[in-house]
């Protein structure tokens, strides 16, 4: 057995005459050829030998095993020697360090002939071709863990403002990325594109505002990025973006507070649905008259509260938890508010039966889900405790309905669908009151499952509403049918 010092193999270059294996060995060089394992399997197939790529651990890295003094590989490993030459009657040996970015390797051949001068030079080419694509693979695994580590503190971020932890949201954010998050107000956005090019979506996101902004893969939609912008120029670079795409898509929300994030979320989502049918492919979320708007503020404020109060006895952090989930939950199905807030659906589910459970009510009642949603919707912004005296009065909510001005939207916007000889009013209200199962509203109706669906889709242009999604849309066309009289108040333990 012979071995060779460590700066030695670095000066033995040369390989012989013959250039048609260096041609060879320098293709494995290519982007689409970058492959250690390719690389030991042609070395094996060059030479006629047995190849083996092994850790000082004796992990195989690539090859096929060798029976290997572990002595040997140790001094290899450790540096005390560059590489050894075996011989025997049956078998030739060679064995050569392999430098890696975290430790090193043994790359061993064994073959029945000997080693002339090629086959020694094949050997020692081969071993600087793996040195450089372990280094290469080292780091190109290095930045992955790197981006994927940001892109997860930037979904941590964003699950935090989704809960209105904008204290912890900040103090989170400030470590990469100071100042982001400092301003009061943000726009959030949702860029659709197809599954399969979001990543390039999302870094393009990241380069046209500069990391102004908060860019994050949706968890819950594969083909969606979430922007929450600060900065009064994140439309315009998003804007630009799309124009340059003709398969992107944005949806914008209006500004809001940071602790309404989730909020405005919803009003990107809504968004979304109208930007498929604009030539620009945008749209921002249209400031309408809602229903709350129309209520006494007071009167509002103080019903809210009486409603909400079972969940006031609850420690802080509990309660605030419970309410973002539901508000959330509400917005979305339960497996997507899971997604987005980085829970189990299952943790959803039994927080979102909690708070049934606390205000005695049955949210597989579309009107149950309707008026909690505007009370939780009322609550932001709302002190915990009442000012003074006046939000305690007395007032239920068909007296917050009942008011003229509420009462007048609702019959405008539901009278909207009176034209409609097919009557989708009719069905509307009843597969409202059936929880939203088209089945069981046919059934109800006298008409096939599908008719149900259809009139619902073509009440939803007329309406500027999504119905057949759960959210803010279809809770205000629930609203409506309650001021109007054409759905009866769902039970609530409080006195609603």
């Amino acid at each position: 057995m012979a071995g060779r010092e460590d700066g030695n193999r670095q000066r033995e270059t040369q390989a012989g005459t013959g250039p048609a294996w260096a041609e060879e060995l320098l293709e494995h060089l290519r982007p689409a050829g970058r492959d250690v394992r390719r690389v030991v399997a042609w070395l094996a197939a060059t030479l006629g030998a047995t190849v083996a790529l092994q850790d000082a651990a004796g992990n195989l890295i690539a090859g096929n095993r060798l029976p290997l003094e572990e002595d040997l590989v140790a001094d290899i490993t450790t540096g005390r020697i560059a590489s050894a030459a075996w011989e025997s009657r049956e078998r030739h040996l060679r064995l050569v360090r392999v430098e890696h970015p975290s430790h090193a390797c043994v790359l061993a051949v064994s073959r029945q002939d000997p080693f002339d001068r090629r086959a020694s030079g094949v050997v020692t080419h081969t071993a600087q071709v793996i040195e450089l694509l372990l280094t290469a693979s080292e780091s190109t695994a290095a930045g992955h863990r790197l981006r994927r580590a940001t892109s997860d503190l930037r979904l941590a971020i964003l699950q935090l403002l989704m809960v209105e932890d904008t204290i912890a949201a900040r103090r989170v954010a400030a470590g990469l990325w100071p100042g982001l998050l400092d301003a009061e107000t943000a726009c959030v956005y949702v860029v659709e594109s197809a599954p399969d090019v979001r990543d390039r979506v999302a870094e393009e996101c990241l380069d046209r505002t500069r990391e102004d902004a908060l860019v994050v893969r949706c968890p819950a939609m594969d083909g969606h990025v979430i922007v929450v912008g600060p900065r009064e120029t994140t439309g315009d670079a998003l804007r630009s973006l799309v124009g340059r795409h003709p398969d992107l898509f944005l949806g914008g929300s209006v500004r809001q507070s940071l602790a309404q994030t989730a909020t405005a979320y919803g009003q990107a989502v809504s968004a979304l649905a109208v930007a498929h049918f604009r030539p620009d492919k945008t749209a921002v979320y249209a400031e309408r008259t809602h229903p709350e708007r129309l209520m006494d503020p007071v009167a509002l404020r103080g019903w809210t509260s009486r409603v909400l109060r079972p969940l006031d006895a609850l420690p802080h952090h509990t309660r605030a938890e419970l309410l973002a989930t539901t508000r959330l939950g509400l917005e979305f199905t339960a497996v997507n508010a899971a997604k987005v807030l980085g829970v189990s659906r299952n943790t959803v589910r039994a927080r979102m039966e909690r708070v049934e459970a606390l205000l005695g009510t049955d949210f597989a009642d579309l009107t149950a889900r309707a008026v909690v949603h505007l009370a939780l919707n009322t609550r932001i912004g709302l002190p915990d405790v009442p000012a003074d005296g006046t939000e305690e009065r007395d007032l239920r909510l068909a007296d917050l309905l009942s008011g003229p001005a509420v009462r007048t939207w609702g019959q405008d916007l539901l009278g909207r669908l009176d034209a409609d000889a097919r009557n989708p009013r009719r069905t509307l209200r009843t597969w409202i009151a059936v929880g939203g199962n088209a089945e069981r509203a046919a059934q109800a109706l006298g008409v096939h499952a599908q008719t149900v669906r259809e009139h619902v889709r073509s009440a939803e242009p007329v309406l500027e509403r999504q119905l057949l999604a759960a959210g803010t849309d279809l809770y205000e066309v629930v609203l409506a049918h309650l001021t109007v009289g054409d759905l009866d108040l769902p039970v609530l333990r409080s006195p609603a």
